[in-house]
């Protein structure tokens, strides 16, 4: 463009007789248009980088565009599973809610059962001292603990008459409650037996062989032997230290354990 002008106004002087004031004119304005020319191509240049600028901010807005959708997407998804898993949970929610109640109902009945148990074999061995018999509640299971004075004579397996009514008013509790399981327990102090033989040559014979008369009783008082489990535990599951002699009598004992079903 300067060169343009350079030569229109050379062109000018060739061509036609000028004063120097209109060439000093003619100067001034191609200088002038040579400042702004100047100008109007800083400009440019500065829109083609602003320009460029734009292009690389519109492409990478493009490009977060395309992402924040694809993150848009994925999350709708994740959305979605984590409604229906929430509607999975609540589902067995209430059905583990419901199982709840159910069992806090069995639990009721069962604890029901085993406090009008323990009534019913209290009160139909009230003619039985306290130190002869106990009865009460462990584990929702009614324990009937027999002490041996009332049972057996000292090695002895064969029941005292004592015994044997005391085994025969329980059988009648067991009779009217064809529901309840019955575990016949025998239990020894730490003595070893004196009297050995073929068929008993320790304690835990002897606590086999008690419970298993006290089941004969029971089976005889019409009480269904099919309900009926005997066992022993010989001195391996005492009730206080065998130190002294209190302590050996309460560990010799027979206990009847009741489960209702």
């Amino acid at each position: 463009m300067p060169r343009l002008i350079g030569v229109l106004v050379t062109g000018l002087l060739l061509n036609a007789c000028v004063s120097q004031k209109q060439y000093d004119d003619l100067w001034s304005q191609k200088a002038a248009l040579e400042v702004s020319n100047t100008q109007y191509s800083d400009k440019l240049s500065q829109t083609a980088m602003k320009v460029d600028s734009l292009e690389t901010a519109l492409a990478s807005l493009s490009q977060d565009h395309s992402s924040a959708n694809d993150q848009l997407a994925s999350l709708n998804n994740q959305y979605k599973d984590l409604l229906a898993n929430n509607d999975e949970i609540n589902q067995e929610y209430l059905a583990q809610q419901q199982r709840i109640v159910e069992l806090e109902k069995i639990l009721e009945e069962k604890e029901k059962a085993v406090n009008e148990l323990k009534g019913k074999v209290s009160n139909a061995l009230l003619n039985f001292k306290e130190n002869d018999l106990t009865v009460e509640i462990k584990n929702g299971k009614v324990y009937v603990s027999l002490a041996e004075q009332l049972l057996f004579g000292s090695g002895s397996i064969k029941v005292d008459q004592k015994g044997i009514q005391a085994i025969r008013q329980l059988a009648e509790v067991l009779n009217d409650n064809p529901d309840i399981n019955i575990v016949v327990e025998g239990h020894t102090d730490n003595v070893p037996v004196s009297k050995t033989g073929p068929y008993m040559k320790d304690n835990w014979d002897l606590s086999v062989m008690r419970a298993t008369s006290i089941v004969n009783i029971l089976k005889e008082a019409g009480v269904q032997p099919q309900r009926i489990t005997a066992s022993g535990k010989g001195e391996y599951a005492p009730v206080t230290s065998n130190e002294a002699d209190d302590g050996r009598r309460k560990n010799r004992r027979t206990e009847i354990i009741l489960t209702p079903q």
